[in-house]
């Protein structure tokens, strides 16, 4: 498939050359470092601090090189293998770290390197990303949704999805299903890989279907969008090439400089690792999403994260076995300690509790604010009990919130499992109150 440029006012296309030169001039310096360091070239000796702040802004520029790189090549893959390929490369960022620990643990058999187990840690970045974006990303975009219809005089309460996002949420709904043994393993083993796998394998299949659409593009995506179709296409390649080698020469040191930071300063590795790291990893995709409410493209924004949330919670998780296993040089499962255990309990029950709020492919301010306070009820459980209390009294909530709700809306459950997983994409078409929104839409722009 091959699309003409998009088309865009020249002054508009020319901003997004800006931010496209600011993400790649951030990644110099610890493209440099890297670089020097694997080289054994000369360079400047950091501190932990330093090193993580200098390594991290790397990683944050790279995502979101990617991030605009994997828009854009959308003009010109065909829809199976845009799903399948850009999928992998645009969750890249996501994964560098939680990879990283994954190796350390299966190279020296989860034996303490640099005061910590690296194997207690491997979890700590994917939990970390994966509430991050249910609990602020799905929650800013309906936020911002909220206050933008006010300001263009259609004030609405929520932002609805159309019915072909049964697909995402019936997949979402099937690998948080599996999600929930997890817990309750001591180790993640390559069987929970090929369940996992096998669910992302089918939602490729099953999403490759879908008809064929011109992506909206917006910002440094559409300025590059804009070019010819050699120019884009030699551009996206050199940006997906260019990102690659940033994370690949970053993502270990970033790991480490965290770890000795948390060290240095008496802070918990696994909460630097479990929060500043998804913060750099995630910092694209939150953008953009929440550009797209701002523009009340909310279709777009809250659809961007569901899909992102289905690739996490099956790729990300699944593969997770496998760098350990390969590093450790034979089949093994991943350890998954008491503290992990609970880590994965809360993020499958805020995982369990997202779903049912989607059954009605709809999401309202009230629900986004219960989904930004019960992300925020973590923090302050903790500084009251200062243990990993709270993370089971949050779980709880979840469940039991998430239960609730599926029970009271029992009859939509059959209509989208059949949806997401039978019915023919021709026939999944949007609903008046997605036409609603594109109405208030077309009204912004005529403003």
């Amino acid at each position: 498939m091959t699309a003409a440029p998009v088309e865009a006012p020249r002054i508009r296309r020319a901003r997004g050359l800006v931010p496209l030169v600011i993400a790649a001039a951030i990644t110099l310096p610890g493209l440099l470092q890297g670089l020097a360091l694997f080289l054994h070239l000369p360079h400047p000796s950091l501190s932990a601090p330093t090193e993580a702040l200098v390594f991290g802004v790397a990683v944050v520029g790279a995502a979101f090189l990617l991030a605009w790189a994997a828009e854009v090549a959308q003009l010109d893959v065909s829809a199976g293998l845009a799903i399948a390929v850009l999928a992998l490369i645009a969750v890249l960022p996501e994964y560098a770290v939680s990879f990283v620990f994954a190796w350390q643990g299966g190279r020296n058999g989860c034996a303490v390197e640099n005061g910590e187990n690296p194997c207690s840690l491997v979890l700590a970045n994917m939990t970390g990303a994966n509430r991050l974006l249910i609990g602020v990303g799905w929650a800013l975009v309906v936020i911002i949704a909220w206050f933008r219809f006010r300001k263009v005089g259609r004030p609405r309460n929520d932002v609805p999805l159309p019915r072909s996002s049964t697909v995402e949420v019936g997949f979402l709904g099937l690998a948080t299903l599996y999600s929930l043994t997890l817990p309750f393993k001591s180790t993640i083993t390559p069987f929970d890989l090929l369940v996992l796998f096998g669910i992302f394998v089918a939602y490729t299949i099953r999403i490759s279907r879908a008809p064929a659409e011109t992506p909206h593009l917006i910002g440094p995506a559409a300025y590059v969008g804009g070019f010819t179709t050699v120019g884009r296409r030699v551009t996206y390649v050199a940006l997906f090439l260019y990102s690659a080698i940033v994370i690949l020469v970053s993502a270990e040191h970033f790991a480490d400089g965290l770890v000795q930071t948390g060290q240095e300063l008496g802070i918990s590795s696994f909460v630097l690792v479990q929060w500043l790291a998804p913060l750099a990893s995630e910092a694209p995709e939150l953008l953009v999403a929440g550009l797209y409410a701002w523009r009340l493209s909310t279709t777009n924004a809250l659809g961007t994260l569901l899909s992102s949330k289905v690739n996490q919670w099956t790729l990300l998780v699944g593969t997770l076995p496998l760098v350990f296993s390969i590093a450790s040089g034979g089949i093994a499962g991943l350890p998954v300690d008491s503290l992990q255990s609970k880590e994965l309990l809360l993020t499958a029950a805020q995982s369990l509790f997202a779903v049912a709020l989607l059954a009605n492919m709809d999401l309202s301010i009230y629900e986004a604010l219960a989904l930004l306070s019960l992300f925020a009820a973590q923090f302050v459980l903790g500084a009251v009990f200062k243990s990993d209390t709270e993370l089971v009294i949050v779980a709880t909530a979840y469940i039991v919130l998430g239960l609730w709700l599926l029970f009271r809306r029992r009859r939509l459950i059959g209509p989208l499992v059949r949806d997401a997983f039978r019915t023919r994409y021709e026939h999944l078409e949007n609903d008046t109150e997605v036409d609603a929104v594109t109405e208030a839409e077309e009204a912004l722009k005529a403003r």
